[in-house]
């Protein structure tokens, strides 16, 4: 069990090292890099929700993150970054994540989220604080463009949340929190 948690420890820190948006780059490049993330993973849904444009369209916002996660027997961990982008203003806020939990899984996947404010309140609620909770169960077998996995979507608190897999295997059923806060450097 111990070799079992140290592997799952330093698989963390290989994933979230890849996912991050630090390293040698300036802040513009870095900025460009979550941008081009961004672009992509909305293209991507748009293509299997083609709904979601119109809805992103008509709100006060919304975010774009990638996120990386690994699950082990009862505990996940993950991390990503991403960008908020106020519709009325225009502004792009960048942000960091962190997730853990607690509950059955086991894999590794690479995941982008959207989400979509319909009101400024949540918008800006969002940015100040920053937290979620919840729970998740989700099965995902998918690398490149072989294999399957549903686009999630759920409702709360006047935010509509869609989950893309990228890429991974993993069954999960777990409870947990997630922290956002905004990236000091690219803001």
């Amino acid at each position: 069990m111990k070799k079992l948690l140290l592997l799952s420890m330093l698989v963390i820190s290989v994933l979230l090292t890849g996912c991050a948006t630090t390293g040698s780059a300036s802040p513009g490049e870095k900025r460009a890099l979550v941008q081009s993330m961004k672009s992509n993973t909305l293209t991507a849904l748009y293509e299997k929700k083609p709904d979601v444009k119109t809805q992103i369209a008509n709100s006060a916002g919304y975010a774009v993150f990638d996120n990386a996660n690994v699950n082990v027997i009862l505990a996940s961990f993950g991390g990503g970054y991403g960008v908020v982008k106020n519709n009325l203003t225009g502004k792009s806020t960048y942000m960091n994540m962190g997730e853990a939990g607690l509950g059955l899984g086991l894999g590794v996947k690479d995941f982008n989220i959207v989400m979509v404010f319909h009101d400024q309140a949540a918008l800006n609620r969002f940015i100040k604080h920053g937290w979620a909770f919840g729970g998740n169960a989700d099965a995902a077998a998918k690398y490149q463009d072989k294999g399957g996995a549903l686009v999630a979507e759920a409702i709360a608190d006047q935010v509509t949340v869609y989950s893309l897999t990228e890429s991974g295997l993993a069954l999960q059923a777990v409870l947990k929190g997630t922290k956002f806060w905004v990236d000091s450097e690219l803001n």
